[in-house]
């Protein structure tokens, strides 16, 4: 009895770190699989923006990797929680666009992509103008005003 009590004030132990890098490339994923339709045309635009994020000549090995991570995660906090903490303000923005062109790359918004980012906006510290500005000019550069 004592040990079970003892157990509840122990520290929980800590959660593997996860690189900033994977857990931008999860939230690309997510962001691809949200409308239940992933393909090679999704698959491309999160390696385009993996390789332009990050500077990766060959940023096909993340990816996989991060389908991996997003298909075995319970949810995405543990990935929001590293890039809010991990990035500033303005690397979030240029993420929150980033998401958005990922979900914008068939030229149609789904209602799950559209919930979807209305959800990681706050987890990943910014608000719905935030995200509403980041949309607008995705859409802008894509002529889809």
């Amino acid at each position: 009895m004592i040990d079970v009590l003892k157990s509840l004030f122990r520290p929980a132990p800590a959660a593997p770190e996860i690189a900033p890098e994977l857990a931008v490339a999860v939230l690309l994923v997510e962001a691809a699989r949200a409308d239940g339709h992933y393909n090679d045309a999704d698959r491309h635009a999160v390696d385009a923006l993996l390789a332009e994020m990050f500077d990766l000549p060959a940023p096909e090995a993340l990816r996989q990797q991060a389908e991996a991570a997003q298909q075995g995660a319970a949810d995405l906090v543990r990935f929001t929680r590293v890039v809010k903490t991990g990035l500033e303000h303005d690397q979030r923005i240029a993420l929150i666009e980033a998401l958005w062109r990922v979900v914008l790359v068939d030229h149609h918004r789904d209602p799950h992509e559209d919930a979807l980012l209305r959800h990681l906006a706050p987890l990943l510290g910014l608000d719905d103008r935030d995200s509403a500005q980041a949309r607008q000019r995705v859409q802008a550069r894509a002529g889809l005003g």
